[in-house]
């Protein structure tokens, strides 16, 4: 799902994003998930393609607890606000990830009330798993349920139930139709019945073959959920937690056998686009996990850089602080305003928009495989390799700075974090200085530029019209078929096609292909080159 591969993901859980009280107990719809809109070219800044919302259905509280799967929760809005904010992201080439909870709904759900009022004459009895009317629930109901994980206020669904598997697919098919939504985040994967999982990637495939699944997966094997009959792709848990712990411990051992394990020859998941991420709605902020503020940098290069897809969880962009605490997620789920971010950290910011540049224009970041090159306590280097390109990875955590010898290949490896900055490659073998708590990005070359070196801009600099992959101003991809003239006039017209969309050849003058546009204070090439 080659969409997939080339995303940076933002994460948002719009409940408290959007500032929306906490119980869903108001009658008029107000739609504060128009936010998301201003908030666009702020992403487009982080270079970010791919936008993971939190659960918009109605619910009572929380999100994960759903009154109806058809219609977006009232304190969000409605389903038409809901509509522009879909066609605002695809407009400006961002796609959708909504999250599914099928797992368990709320004690509000239509269908459970009507069990409660009519008892064992409700025709949705069915509808819910071990359904016993021999006992009471904790909740003082005159008959018992399982729950998810004790939690009796989230009833759980009998998807082995036809009724309840249509009812389910009719939603998301609702969704993908009328909102245009591009995948879905499957919550509490591990507890879902295969066999719905399997209906839900025959139903979805046949109506849209590029559309993704990822599953909520915490511990265990990720085969077993991700393959070919079942999910595309889980959250990547087990790096999730090597990536602060290996900092905070001083020890890139962790982290490395993590990767390696996962990613290396032989690796478990090197088949898998997993789902990366250093902190979301369920866990402490990474800027209050950290215990030294000078490894923000480290964490987020190495997720950039890993194999996988990198998720940004927003405000973390800003170092954002967050606990849960007394019970409560309210702590790392806020209302955050831009231009109001307390304590806003400007140099993650911008260390992260180049992240993300990087990640665009360096294709062996994206599909290359993972080979651990040197690993000790401190420094950690690896490499990410295609056919064409092969680029180094080398972090320091360490407070001094560190030299570092490797075996390489070309005449140099240039950083891409800092493009003046170049190491000849003698020999075979390559010495690298890395500053304290800093890492290199370094890429194998024969003397040519980068091609992503800038002065300022925040996007990679264009320099001539080449077959290849460029990125528009307003985020779509479009791949360069060649340069054509015109047989009467001469005149030239770049020719290139769509990516990841409806498709279709296009044909636009040289000299407006080549143009700069301004947008928000900041020029940008009108089309940017970002690979082959």
């Amino acid at each position: 799902m080659n969409w997939v591969n080339e995303s940076v993901f933002y994460h948002i859980y719009p409940i408290g994003f959007c500032g929306a009280p906490q119980s869903n107990d108001w009658d008029d719809a107000i739609p504060r998930i128009e936010k998301i809109t201003s908030w666009i070219p702020h992403l487009q800044s982080l270079h970010v393609n791919a936008l993971y919302l939190g659960p918009v259905f109605e619910s009572s509280e929380h999100g994960y607890d759903t009154r109806d799967y058809y219609t977006v929760d009232r304190r969000l809005g409605d389903n038409a606000a809901f509509k522009k904010v879909c066609a605002a992201l695809h407009d400006s080439g961002i796609k959708i990830v909504l999250d599914g909870v099928f797992n368990h709904v709320g004690r509000e759900f239509w269908a459970f009330r009507d069990v409660q009022q009519h008892g064992r004459n409700s025709r949705y009895c069915g509808w819910f798993h071990n359904l016993n009317f021999d006992e009471a629930s904790p909740m003082g109901d005159p008959f018992r349920y399982d729950s998810w994980q004790g939690h009796f206020n989230l009833v759980k669904l009998n998807l082995r139930n036809p009724e309840v598997v249509a009812h389910l697919l009719g939603a998301v098919g609702m969704w993908m139709e009328e909102f245009g939504i591009d995948g879905l985040r499957l919550d509490a994967a591990d507890c879902v019945d295969m066999d719905f999982f399997r209906s839900l990637k025959h139903f979805c495939r046949a109506k849209r073959p590029d559309f993704w699944l990822m599953g909520e997966i915490i511990h265990g094997d990720y085969n077993r959920w991700a393959n070919p009959e079942l999910l595309d792709s889980v959250t990547n848990y087990e790096c999730a937690k090597g990536l602060y712990s290996s900092h905070n411990d001083r020890n890139y051992f962790e982290i490395a056998y993590s990767l390696n394990r996962q990613f290396g020859n032989g690796g478990i998941y090197r088949n898998l686009c997993l789902y990366n991420f250093a902190d979301n709605h369920d866990l402490n902020r990474l800027a209050s996990t950290l215990q030294s503020k000078a490894h923000l940098c480290n964490v987020y290069s190495l997720l950039y850089t890993m194999p996988g897809v990198p998720s940004i969880y927003y405000g973390s962009e800003w170092a954002v602080k967050g606990i849960k605490q007394n019970g409560s997620d309210a702590g790392i789920r806020p209302c955050l305003e831009l231009g109001s971010i307390e304590s806003a950290d400007s140099h993650l910011l911008e260390h992260l928009k180049r992240l993300g540049e990087i990640r665009h224009a360096l294709p062996a970041l994206r599909y290359g495989s993972y080979e651990q090159i040197l690993v000790k306590n401190e420094q950690l280097v690896y490499k990410r390799s295609t056919n064409e390109q092969a680029v180094y990875v080398a972090l320091n955590l360490a407070e001094n700075e560190a030299q570092l010898d490797f075996g390489a290949a070309g005449t140099a490896l240039t950083d891409a974090l800092s493009p003046s900055e170049a190491f000849p490659v003698q020999s075979g073998g390559v010495s690298v200085t890395v500053p304290p708590c800093a890492a290199r990005i370094l890429v194998e070359t024969s003397g040519e530029p980068l091609g992503i070196e800038r002065e300022g801009a925040a996007a990679p600099v264009l320099c001539d019209i080449k077959p290849g992959r460029y990125r528009h101003f307003k985020g779509k991809e479009y791949e360069v078929i060649g340069v054509a003239k015109h047989s009467e006039s001469l005149e030239e017209f770049v020719v290139y096609r769509q990516l990841y969309g409806e498709g279709g050849l296009w044909v636009r003058p040289m000299e407006m292909f080549l143009e700069t546009v301004e947008r928000d204070g900041k020029t940008f090439p009108r089309f940017a080159y970002i690979g082959r």
